[in-house]
């Protein structure tokens, strides 16, 4: 992958931080001067990060949809037992209406 050619014969996707990261290790007094352009073409490579993100994103959307959905539920709970509201229409107990 880092030759530069890809499966089609043209440069790879990461060919261009792979060519960041080459000359900045060639020109480097210490290899840890280049951890930045390393981990662009890691990335680039592996998507590890966005991955990541992608992953947390859908934790989020999924707990809000369950704290909605269990408030939906208790509202309609609330409001199927009658929470203290009920009404009478007239029919059992010999109400009658005046």
């Amino acid at each position: 992958m880092a030759s530069g050619f890809g499966y089609t014969g043209g440069r790879t996707r990461c060919f261009p931080y792979w060519q960041e990261f080459q000359k900045c290790y060639a020109s480097a007094d210490r290899p840890e001067e280049c951890v930045a352009p390393k981990e662009d073409y890691l990335e680039c490579l592996h998507h590890h990060k966005e991955i990541a993100r992608a992953k947390e994103v859908k934790a989020h959307f999924i707990h809000q949809q369950a704290s909605l959905a269990e408030r939906s539920r208790k509202e309609a709970q609330t409001a199927a037992t009658g929470a203290g509201a009920q009404v009478g229409v007239g029919l059992i107990g010999g109400e009658q209406a005046k």
